[in-house]
């Protein structure tokens, strides 16, 4: 059994990384912008320990870079790394659905064979991860960022372990979700078209799940991806 300061100090330096991925994500950390343990140690009132450990994690995620002199910095992600990004997903996302064609649900009208049960707890892990995208959805469509970037990570990380069955590609996935916020998050808050911008398709990527099926899924998922790219196009058309 690990001694309650192992664990205490694991605790503090999971809530310190939490806390620091909700700054960046939040655009309160800007991509670029530098600081040292002593300062977060001294913010947060805890030892330098568990801070040092904390960013190293966040290093590890991609989301700081490391410099032995001069301390942490947030990584800057460019255009290209966040086209990247959706096409190493597109890649991912479409083969677990060519692969696995996601369970299908009992519709009020079906009654299924015995041989065909449904599984309950798919069916309990897909409702709540609707409430997540309909809660999702309507952000989007309010402009309200800080809302949506919450229960979207949420939301496909759920939707991730739910439809991939496999805990690396989920928390590839789920690597890869958090990154494209942080490169967006700055462009997103100084853009004009906010709404415009803004997926609100979760609601309908879930229910072709829950109905089991693949197609019409693959299509939402492509048409998502397919949005994000032309948003990449336009930020770098509008570079200097």
């Amino acid at each position: 059994m690990p001694a309650s300061g192992a664990v205490t100090r694991n605790t503090l330096r999971q809530q310190i990384a939490d806390a620091l991925r909700d700054e960046v994500l939040a655009g309160r950390l800007q991509p670029g912008e530098e600081f040292t343990v002593k300062q977060i140690a001294e913010q947060y009132g805890v030892s330098a320990t568990p801070v040092r450990e904390a960013l190293v994690d966040l290093c590890a995620q991609g989301l700081l870079d490391s410099d032995q002199h001069r301390g942490f910095r947030v990584h800057q992600y460019s255009v290209d790394d966040y086209r990247g990004m959706v096409e190493a997903r597109m890649l991912v996302v479409d083969g677990i659905f060519r692969r696995h064609a996601p369970a299908v649900l009992p519709t009020p009208q079906t009654t299924p064979s015995p041989a065909s049960e449904p599984d309950l707890n798919v069916g309990v892990a897909l409702v709540s991860v609707r409430r997540r995208g309909e809660a999702a959805a309507r952000a989007a469509r309010a402009g309200d960022l800080d809302i949506l970037i919450g229960y979207d990570i949420r939301y496909w990380r759920e939707l991730g372990r739910l439809v991939a069955a496999n805990a690396y590609i989920a928390d590839f996935l789920h690597r890869l979700r958090v990154q494209a916020w942080v490169f967006s998050v700055p462009y997103l808050r100084s853009e004009r078209d906010l709404l415009g911008w803004l997926w609100g398709g979760h609601v309908e990527l879930v229910d072709a799940i829950t109905r089991g099926d693949a197609e019409a899924a693959v299509e939402v998922v492509r048409a998502y991806n397919a949005h994000s790219l032309e948003w990449a196009d336009r930020l770098e058309q509008r570079a200097p």
